[in-house]
């Protein structure tokens, strides 16, 4: 390999240090058969050659760049300024690793305590931490919180909370002695069933988590589920969609404790899956339990402003029996992405996007369920994405949508058994009127 620069005077070095006589030896422990050169590889190419190669392969996936792209289920394609980019990758940010050392990381101090601020506007919070690592594991550590604030063991979650989420609590509270039960949804609303949500809430009930705008995309009753919790002395859990709070009224006016939620949205990609953004939000009162760390304000000795890790409540900075979380750092890239986003398009501009998203979204809905074989699933209100029922298999009318170079939408039968022939799909502010027309156009054909 040309492009590492070892002279032989360097590698017969390095070979003596570690007591080799060759190159080879370090292969000793590769079966024979299975090194190079006899591999079965093609020739060598050039650096022009092989750029053009993967150029071409890569040309044959079907992304979210080239394709029209309906698909949702808790990651979205929003639009992403220019700027954020040109921003994060500054080399002061995007070599930054964390600031152990306030003195000298003041600029992501304040970067993260802007972000904080930001997040408590948008959720209507006391505080929020300097982030998780996405909206999954955020959900989870809330559940964990709950069960310390309130020395209660039962978790209630709802069954329109994203099914990878849930995944991820039973993954997190195995062995913890934190059982799990899931509300069901009402078969025709799409929302959380109230009468057998206040059915599962007792008296050893640590949390009730629900999600705004849930897994279906539709619009909880906040106010009625929090009073349900709160009846019983259990902590009230919210999953958010950020972009939605543009024009939704926070989680905090219906009383929630904890609030929690994916960032990816705010000005960042799909990115194959990750690294995405985990939000986390909370009461004042509540913050010493909070997992992760907290960035304050203070002033120095001179009365100039500073910025502190005010609390860092995890195992390596306190005693282990004391930490709130494992959690080894924060994802303070895609944090800064979210601050400059939100710094970016504003308040207004974020309430813009979520009607824009809104308006898309019901257009859609509206034309779709006309089609013949199509209908609504639901009948809540809904945000960005909603459910549709199909004419035939969801795999069948997805392949003839990717022939027409659209990307549908999420086979609910994937994660909810009996929800067959329901669709999820999801539009936002970046299709056009003749991009859902030409998803509507493609469904009819499908649909035949």
């Amino acid at each position: 390999m040309t492009y590492i620069p070892n002279t032989d005077a360097d590698r017969a070095a390095m070979l003596e240090a570690i007591g080799k006589r060759s190159i080879a030896e370090l292969f000793e422990d590769v079966p024979a058969d299975k090194r190079f050169p006899r591999m079965n590889l093609a020739p060598a190419l050039s650096e022009m050659e092989l750029a053009r190669y993967f150029q071409t392969a890569a040309e044959e996936n079907r992304d979210a760049t080239h394709t029209l792209n309906f698909l949702g289920a808790g990651a979205y394609q929003h639009f992403i300024p220019a700027a954020i980019n040109h921003l994060i990758l500054r080399g002061e940010f995007y070599s930054a690793y964390t600031p152990y050392q306030p003195e000298v990381s003041q600029g992501t101090l304040t970067a993260i305590y802007e972000y904080q601020s930001l997040i408590c506007q948008l959720t209507g919070m006391d505080a929020a931490n300097a982030s998780m690592y996405d909206g999954s594991t955020a959900t989870a550590e809330a559940a964990l919180m709950a069960a310390r604030l309130t020395h209660r063991d039962k978790i209630v979650v709802c069954d329109s909370l994203h099914p990878e989420y849930r995944a991820v609590i039973r993954t997190f509270t195995q062995g913890l002695s934190l059982p799990i039960h899931t509300v069901p949804s009402a078969a025709s609303h799409g929302v959380t069933n109230l009468a057998a949500l206040k059915a599962a809430v007792d008296d050893q009930t640590a949390c009730v988590i629900v999600q705004y705008p849930n897994f279906f995309g539709a619009i909880e009753d906040l106010g009625a589920i929090g009073q349900l919790a709160h009846a019983k002395g259990a902590l009230f859990i919210v999953c958010v969609d950020p972009i939605a709070l543009g024009l939704l009224k926070a989680p905090a006016d219906f009383g929630a404790d904890i609030v929690v939620g994916e960032g990816q949205a705010m000005g960042w990609g799909y990115n194959f899956g990750g690294p995405y953004l985990g939000l986390f939000a909370c009461r004042k009162e509540h913050i010493r339990q909070m997992p992760g760390r907290l960035v304050g304000r203070t002033v120095d000795t001179q009365g100039r402003r500073g910025f502190v890790l005010t609390l860092q409540a995890r195992e390596q900075h306190i005693r282990r029996e004391k930490a709130t979380s494992n959690i080894c750092t924060n994802e303070a890239l895609m944090a800064l992405a979210a601050t400059v986003y939100l710094s970016l398009v504003g308040k207004n501009g974020l309430r813009r996007v979520a009607e824009l998203s809104y308006h898309k979204a019901h257009y859609a809905a509206q034309a779709i369920g006309a089609l013949p074989g199509y209908a609504p699933a639901f009948d809540a209100p809904f945000f960005k994405e909603f459910v549709v029922r199909t004419p035939k298999p969801i795999a069948e009318i997805n392949a003839t949508l990717l022939r027409h170079n659209i990307i549908g939408g999420y086979d609910l039968s994937r994660a909810y058994a009996g929800l067959s022939h329901l669709m999820l799909l999801c539009v936002t502010e970046l299709h056009t009127k003749h991009d859902i027309d030409q998803l509507v156009a493609a469904l009819r054909k499908a649909g035949d």
